[in-house]
């Protein structure tokens, strides 16, 4: 019953922005971390953001920091991934993924299908 979906994704220029969605459901969204993990074309994921339930409290991977920023909206069960400042190195799959608890070491225990974000000229 739980299910995360993902939208937003596409093609951008360096330099460009981007937000990405995703739609949660089957679940009390509010008391649960959210993440965005991301996997890049012949990488392995790559963790990129994390958002507390209870606090709201941000979390990012130093690769994205001061460039994106995530935010629920826990009335209407949505996590967000604001982009800025996009590089090429930015270009993957982005995956929105519940943890099992309201930390940052807990495990994923939900993914959503993944959005493609392209960046290039």
């Amino acid at each position: 019953q739980v299910q995360l979906v993902e939208s937003g994704g596409g093609l951008v220029q360096p330099g460009g922005s981007l937000r990405l969605s995703c739609a949660a459901s089957g679940f009390t969204f509010s008391s649960y971390a959210m993440s965005w993990v991301r996997q890049a074309p012949g990488k392995g994921l790559e963790w990129v953001s994390d958002i507390k339930g209870g606090s709201g409290s941000t979390y990012y991977a130093d690769s994205v920091k001061g460039r994106f920023t995530i935010d629920r909206d826990n009335a209407k069960n949505t996590l967000y991934l604001q982009m800025n400042s996009l590089k090429p190195e930015d270009t993957a799959v982005y995956y929105c993924a519940k943890r099992l608890d309201d930390g940052l070491g807990d495990p994923y225990d939900y993914w959503g299908q993944g959005t493609q974000v392209t960046v290039s000229s």
